[in-house]
């Protein structure tokens, strides 16, 4: 099943998932995968009578913390044609930043746009150059 780390203790070594609207706790030994839990991550999990017997990471999050997943040139255009949403925001993990982006282009009567047509320009020349799971950008 796929669900969402909603938390994960590094003292307990516990962790709980939620998968739709059901929470199952797992401990580091049902974890395969060589760099510690995470709470945001997306992960693959089995479980029997509700209880977990492994857990994986999904996808991107398969890479090393280092290995950068998203790219810049995507963010960039994002940011360029739909910077006023938020949208290269959104791409790069920063949900909050993103929806704060929409509120300002709404309240400002469109001069939000400039917010996101100056971060493009950061994005392009180096400024801004990680994820929100701190990964570089390719």
């Amino acid at each position: 099943m796929i669900g969402h780390i909603e938390s994960y203790n590094e003292d307990t070594q516990t962790g709980v998932i939620k998968h739709e609207d059901k929470y199952y706790e797992f401990h580091i030994e049902q974890w395969n995968n060589a760099s510690p839990p995470q709470a945001g991550d997306d992960v693959d999990f089995d479980e029997e009578d509700g209880v977990v017997t492994e857990v994986e990471p999904v996808s991107a999050y398969l890479k090393s913390a280092l290995q950068p997943v998203k790219k810049r040139w995507i963010a960039a255009t994002l940011g360029l044609l739909f910077g006023a949403l938020g949208m290269h925001r959104f791409y790069l993990g920063f949900y909050n930043i993103g929806v704060l982006q929409i509120l300002v282009t709404y309240l400002s009567g469109g001069y939000g746009v400039m917010w996101g047509f100056i971060e493009a320009i950061l994005i392009i020349t180096g400024h801004i150059y990680k994820d929100a799971k701190g990964r570089p950008l390719k």
